[in-house]
C-alpha cells in the first residue's frame, strides 16, 4: 500500500537523456573532532574537487559551471564557497559558481543542479561538489547585535539545535522514533541492521572497494597566481588521512548495550555517525563525453524531490525513490542497487518496509551508520557509490537517495554505462 501518494503527486521531477556522471572522489569520512576538525568545508571541498581532476585525468579547465552544497556555515568566508572551490581547484576564473542547500539532500541537489544547467544548455560540463565540516559548526547567538541584557546572555551548539524542527517541535531522531513506531520496528531490529551496516562497510574496505573512490588527504596549500593561497592541515601531527574514521566491525551485543537517545530505538550506535567530508563529481553532456572518449560511471536518468509530514521526515526516501522510478519509466522492482542514506536505523527500515525492499541489494557495502553522514556531501558520495555498485554488479539500474529535515526526500535514478 502506498500511504504518501500525495507527496509523489506534488513531486518536483526531470528526466534526462544525455547526461552522464562522469568521474567522483571524496576525502575518508573522519569521525567529529578528529584529524580532519581544523579544516573548513571550503578546503575540504578543493581538495575533493582537486583529487576528481588528479584521478579522472579531465582537465578543471573542461568545467563549465560550479554547484557547490554545504549545510552549515563553518568558515568566516564562507559566503565564498561555491566561488573559492573553482578558483583553487583550477577551474577557469571566468566559470561562475553557485550554493545550494537541500538539508540533508544538498549533495543530491548539487548533482540534479548541474544535470539541470547542461539540459538548459548553460554548459557541457559541470561540476558538483558537496562538503561539510560537523566539527566546526559555530557556537552561537542570533539575538546580541544590540548588546546583552541582564541575564539573558544566550549561546548555543549550533550543530545540536539545527537538529530541532520547531514546527513540530522535534529532533531529528524523536521523528526516526516516530517512524519505529508506525512501522513496528524493535530496538533488536535496529541493532540488527547497524551491525549489518558496520560489517559491510569494514568488509568493502577490507576488499578494497573503496580504493576507487577515496582520495588519501594530505597536509597541502594551494597557490593561487595574484590572490592569497589556500591550504589543509591535518590536525594531531598527523601526515595523512586514508580511510573512513567510523568504520569497525562492532558486534549486536555492544550495539545492545548502548542508551537510547530518544527514549526508545534510536542510539549513538545505530544512528548516522557525525564525520567531517566531501566529496566531487564530473557531470556531462553526451556530447562533450564522446568528443573526448570518456568513459563514464553512469547515465544521470531521472531526479525527483518530495515532501512528507515533518514529523515523519525520514520516510522521504519512499515516495521520492517511487516518483524518480515512474518518472524514469521503470519500477522500484528495476533497480539492481540501492542506496539510501542512514541517517537513522529505523528511519532506513522504514523506507524498506514501505518499498519492499530486497536487502541484499541495498547499500551492500555499508551506510552512514558505519561511513558516516557529512550533511551537504552525503548525496554525491552515495550517487558515486551507487554508480560504481552498477559497475561492479553489472545490473542496469539504481538509485541513491536520502530523507531531509523539515519533511523533504530526494532521489536520483542511474543506468549503468556499461
Amino acid at each position: 500500500m502506498n500511504h504518501f501518494e500525495a507527496s509523489e503527486a506534488s513531486a518536483l521531477t526531470c528526466a534526462y537523456d544525455d547526461i552522464w556522471l562522469v568521474a567522483g572522489q571524496r576525502t575518508p569520512f573522519v569521525d567529529y573532532n578528529g584529524v580532519l576538525r581544523d579544516v573548513s568545508p571550503t578546503d575540504l571541498g578543493i581538495y575533493a574537487a582537486r583529487a576528481l581532476f588528479d584521478k579522472s585525468g579531465i582537465p578543471a579547465t573542461e568545467v563549465g559551471g560550479i554547484i557547490a552544497g554545504n549545510m552549515a556555515q563553518a568558515s568566516f568566508d564562507a559566503y565564498f564557497l561555491p566561488r573559492h572551490i573553482g578558483l583553487y581547484s583550477g577551474v577557469n576564473p571566468n566559470v561562475p559558481a553557485v550554493l545550494v542547500q537541500r538539508l540533508c539532500g544538498t549533495g543530491f541537489e548539487a548533482i540534479l543542479t548541474a544535470a539541470d544547467q547542461i539540459k538548459l544548455g548553460k554548459a557541457k560540463v559541470m561540476l558538483a561538489v558537496g562538503t561539510e565540516s560537523m566539527s566546526r559548526n559555530p557556537v552561537a547567538a542570533y539575538t546580541h547585535r544590540a548588546g546583552f541584557r541582564m541575564g539573558q546572555v544566550e549561546f548555543k551548539d549550533f550543530l545540536w539545535e539545527a537538529t530541532k524542527d520547531t514546527a513540530p517541535g522535534a529532533s531529528m531522531g524523536d521523528t526516526a522514533e516516530n517512524l519505529a513506531r508506525m512501522y513496528s520496528i524493535s530496538r533488536e531490529e535496529v541493532d540488527r541492521f547497524a551491525e549489518q551496516s558496520f560489517a559491510r562497510a569494514a568488509a568493502a574496505w577490507e576488499a578494497g572497494y573503496f580504493a576507487d573512490e577515496v582520495a588519501t588527504v594530505l597536509n597541502s596549500k594551494w597557490e593561487l597566481e595574484g590572490y592569497n593561497p589556500r591550504g589543509l592541515k591535518l590536525a594531531d601531527r598527523a601526515e595523512r588521512c586514508e580511510r573512513d574514521g567510523h568504520v569497525r566491525v562492532t558486534a549486536f551485543e555492544t550495539l545492545q548495550k548502548l542508551k537510547a537517545a530518544f527514549s526508545g530505538v534510536q542510539t549513538g550506535g545505530n544512528s548516522s555517525a557525525i564525520v567531517d567530508g566531501a566529496a566531487a563529481v564530473i557531470v556531462a553532456h553526451g556530447d562533450w563525453v564522446r568528443a573526448n572518449g570518456i568513459k563514464p560511471l553512469a547515465r544521470i536518468v531521472a531526479g525527483a524531490a518530495v515532501a512528507v509530514p515533518p514529523e515523519i521526515m525520514g520516510i522521504g526516501p519512499a515516495p521520492a525513490i517511487r516518483a524518480a522510478a515512474r518518472k524514469a519509466g521503470i519500477t522500484v522492482g528495476d533497480l539492481g542497487r540501492i542506496e539510501i542514506n542512514e541517517a537513522f536505523g529505523a528511519q532506513y527500515l522504514a523506507c524498506e518496509k514501505e518499498l519492499g525492499l530486497d536487502r541484499d541489494k541495498a547499500n551492500v557495502h555499508g551506510g552512514a551508520i558505519a561511513i558516516g553522514h557529512p550533511l551537504g556531501a552525503s548525496g554525491v558520495r552515495l550517487t558515486t557509490t551507487v554508480a560504481r555498485e552498477l559497475k561492479e554488479s553489472g545490473l542496469q539500474y539504481g538509485v541513491s537517495s536520502a530523507c531531509a529535515g523539515g519533511g523533504q526526500g530526494v532521489a536520483i535514478i542511474v543506468e549503468n554505462a556499461g
